[in-house]
Formats: C-alpha cells, structure tokens, sequence
C-alpha cells in the first residue's frame, strides 16, 4: 500500500508514542549496532541513536523512508523488504515496533533477522497480536457485506498471530523466546467520532479498493455507527488493540 507519510506523523504518533515501553525492553547499550526494520518515519529510530547506539532504519515504503531522511538525516534509512533481506554486518539487535503484522510471510522475516544478528544477539519486537481491531474488522465486513461488496469484505490486510504460533515460529527458526506478552491495549483515536474513519483511510484503505468514492463516506459513516457503543467513552474513542510483544536470542 501507498503511504501518507504527512498525515501518518500529524494524526497517528501514537505508533511510535506506545513504542517508547518496547524500547525499554530492547534496553540500549551504548556502542551497539542495532537494526530498526519497520522503521515508518524514523522517531523510535532516532530514539535508540540517542541512547547510545549504532542505529540504522529500513522499511518497505519509500514515502516512510523520504520523510525520515528529511526528519533526521543524520540517521542511516534505507528501503528494504522486512522478509528478504541481508547485511554486510551483522547487528547486536534487531528491533521492530507496530510493522510485523503487515507481513505476511512471518517466517521469510524471522529467517532474515536470525540471520542479520550476531551469535547471542536480541530480536526485540512489538506487533498486533490475536485478535486485534477485532471489533473493527468486523464492523468493515458487516457493513461492506451489507452494501453487496462481498469481495472486499474478506480482504486480509494484516497477520495478527497468537503468542504460541509467533513464538513457535521464532523457536523453529533457531531463536531462544526469553520474553513474550499478549495483551489488551486501547488506543485512544484523535478527533471524536471522525477516528474511526481517519484510521481506517490511513491503516485500511485496501478495503475499498474498487468501491466508487463517492461511497466511502457513507459506508464510513455506517462502520462509525456500529462501533460506538463499544469504541466511545464519553466522548473519547478508543480502538481495541492487543498486542503480542517478545524478546527473542540467537543461540550462539
């Protein structure tokens, strides 16, 4: 998908806002080379240089990368496929925040990163888990299902695995699980009751390929509708996310 570098910094920091915890648990040594795939525009990046380390970004949207070479250029960026990739030198610790669900070839990515770290180096990671946007995701297909546009109701944007099928993955591939949390965690949606719409543009748009645009804002509308009651909280709207968080080591 195309992104919105712009509005992804205006009106969704809160990606990298709740990736300041995960941070915690890759927990920085100064001197380390650390990997950031998934790095959106480069804020938690910058982060793990601030703390010290050799830091270097990749993503697979070039609109992602453009914005964070414009924002700290002074940081390494580069456009790179999270599922096939390779590195001149391998790193201390591969880290990645709110990006592993938008691949779906998990074990293409964990083959990669086992490969790009060092013997005893951390893969440290946070993505959406079993279970995320569920309501969501079934308010878009009850609605798109009601308007005849039962194709794109059964499109699969996103990969949210359970913490026994991730971490399984990670363990056939050769890594160690140290650590892994599936957890509730509402997200608060900016603007009241345009959020949910706000997000689905930014995050969901693949759901609409193909619908006329002059559909959209009803059918947005319709999908607000059937979330609020379990969405709005006097007044502030929050999406129902869970999260699947681990801390993985490559067995020297």
């Amino acid at each position: 998908m195309k992104w919105n570098a712009d509005l992804y910094d205006d009106k969704h920091g809160f990606v990298s806002q709740f990736g300041a915890s995960v941070l915690e648990l890759l927990d920085v040594k100064p001197g380390e080379s650390v990997l950031d795939i998934g790095c959106g525009t480069g804020d938690l990046t910058k982060q793990i240089q601030e703390q010290g380390a050799d830091v270097s970004g990749t993503d697979y949207s070039a609109e992602m990368i453009a914005q964070a070479r414009f924002k700290y250029p002074d940081v390494p960026f580069e456009v790179t496929d999270a599922a096939n990739f390779s590195v001149e030198y391998p790193y201390d610790a591969v880290f990645s925040n709110a990006a592993l669900h938008w691949i779906h070839n998990s074990g293409g990515v964990i083959k990669s990163v086992y490969e790009a770290l060092k013997p005893g180096g951390r893969f440290v990671a946070e993505m959406g888990g079993k279970g995320n946007i569920g309501k969501l995701r079934a308010a878009i297909k009850q609605v798109l299902q009601k308007h005849g546009y039962t194709h794109q109701a059964e499109t699969q944007i996103w990969y949210f695995p359970s913490l026994g099928e991730y971490t399984s993955l990670l363990e056939r591939h050769g890594f160690r699980v140290t650590y892994a949390i599936h957890f509730d965690r509402k997200t608060p949606l900016q603007d009241g009751d345009q959020g949910v719409a706000k997000w689905i543009k930014m995050f969901g748009a693949q759901y609409f390929t193909g619908i006329p645009q002059a559909e959209h804002a009803k059918l947005l509308k319709e999908i607000t509708t059937l979330l609020e009651p379990h969405y709005n909280e006097n007044g502030q709207w929050y999406a129902d996310y869970k999260r699947l968080r681990f801390k993985a080591v490559k067995e020297i």
